[in-house]
């Protein structure tokens, strides 16, 4: 009878480890810009095919700021519904505590990304999301517009005015009048934070609030960058740039309507398409700065949490570190330009063979300028919100950028009373 028994154990025993776990469904929640989605679904395929498990997207809204609220709604809320989400590179202090530390499970793969990537979504000890790719902006030119009128892509905001206005001038006396000098992000949203610490710090005015959590921006400096770009508006940008996000600005763009954009590698391969007007008539460089100053990139880039409120955190963790590895880089980097965080794809053949900007934009990343969501943590939200606030309403000339400097500095002071929390 033990005999019997005992066969029969060993006869469960070896069905049970034979039999392949159940697969599960997993939800991740994503906005996105240009064809973010497509490349996602296609990822997500793959993985389904080595896993077994099955991934739906959970769609945002490209605006971040709306991400972020939605998001931290889920979390607060400890909703189970979301596995994994797709975080912005400054989430990660407010919404840590809602994360899995992923600092074992991807041991293997943290020395492949760029360190200071790895650190910026490292929260008390903690690696609370995976590294997607980076991203940092550039000025897109006309350079077939450039070429004809003799003109160089511009090292200066105010050479960049002064050749789009040329530019303008002459295209409009030639019929055609739809043209416009530059596009960038100006509704009132992160964007705009983005684009507005370009300017201040591209003048030597500083990052807002400092690493060590002072702040700075009230400064000559940073009026004399505001000023500058409010005298872009209904001149050389058309007044409607003040509802612009990334895919207006690159709408204009693409259709052959703009001079010069402001925008992130994205839209380097989407206006290389087939459907675009200016496929093959295009350059980029840098960001301009002032005389004497230094170019300055808003460092962005989008990352992978796991939600500790997930029933199937193992799962997620999996689906995680399968997004964020060398070949998944590597895919969306030859597809859509998206910046790799692992320095060896820089060298990459097949990347700078469809997408040349990405070898080129590795120092340009290097220096970029990180937005002060580190020193003000859980308050970052609110401190940008009022950032961009200021600069949308001086940039539509409803305040004056001194004004607007001084009252923002009063906010910001009330935010902080004795230290950023």
């Amino acid at each position: 009878m033990r005999r019997r028994d005992a066969t029969l154990a060993l006869a469960l025993t070896s069905l049970l480890a034979a039999t392949p776990a159940l697969a599960v469904e997993l939800s991740v929640v994503s906005g996105s810009v240009g064809k973010d989605i497509t490349e996602l679904r296609d990822a997500l395929d793959r993985f389904e095919k080595q896993s077994g498990n099955t991934v739906r997207i959970v769609e945002m809204p490209a605006s971040t700021t709306d991400q972020f609220g939605q998001y931290r709604l889920w979390l607060s809320a400890g909703n189970p519904d979301i596995d994994v989400y797709r975080t912005d590179v400054i989430w990660a202090p407010q919404l840590a505590n809602h994360f899995v530390d992923l600092t074992e499970a991807a041991k293997d793969q943290i020395p492949k990304h760029f360190p200071s990537i790895i650190q910026s979504q490292t929260v008390g000890g903690k690696l609370v999301a995976l590294p997607m790719y980076t991203d940092a902006p550039a000025l897109y030119y006309r350079k077939d517009l450039l070429d004809k009128y003799g003109k160089q892509p511009p090292k200066t905001w105010e050479e960049l005015k002064a050749t789009a206005q040329e530019v303008l001038d002459k295209e409009h006396a030639a019929g055609n009048g739809q043209l416009v000098g530059f596009v960038f992000q100006g509704a009132p949203y992160e964007g705009l934070t983005c684009d507005g610490l370009e300017w201040v710090s591209s003048y030597g005015g500083g990052q807002i609030v400092d690493p060590k959590g002072n702040i700075t921006i009230n400064n000559p400096k940073a009026e004399a960058a505001l000023a500058e770009a409010r005298s872009w508006i209904g001149t050389v940008s058309p007044t409607g740039v003040l509802a612009y996000k990334e895919e207006e600005a690159r709408g204009v763009w693409q259709t052959g309507n703009a001079i010069f954009m402001r925008n992130w590698p994205y839209a380097y391969a989407l206006s290389n398409g087939s459907d675009s007007a200016v496929a093959g008539k295009f350059g980029v460089v840098p960001l301009p700065a002032a005389e004497g100053e230094t170019s300055a990139a808003c460092l962005g880039g989008w990352n992978l949490a796991v939600s500790k409120y997930s029933r199937h955190q193992k799962e997620a963790i999996d689906l995680v570190t399968f997004l964020a590895d060398e070949p998944q880089q590597k895919q969306r980097a030859v597809n859509q330009a998206r910046l790799p965080t692992m320095p060896e794809l820089y060298g990459d053949p097949d990347i700078k063979a469809a997408q040349p900007i990405v070898p080129q934009w590795q120092s340009v990343l290097e220096a970029a300028v990180p937005r002060p969501s580190a020193p003000t943590q859980g308050q970052y939200n609110e401190v940008s919100k009022e950032f961009w606030t200021a600069v949308n309403e001086t940039l539509a000339g409803r305040i004056e950028p001194a004004a607007a400097l001084k009252q923002l500095e009063g906010r910001l002071r009330r935010l902080k009373r004795s230290a950023w929390d």
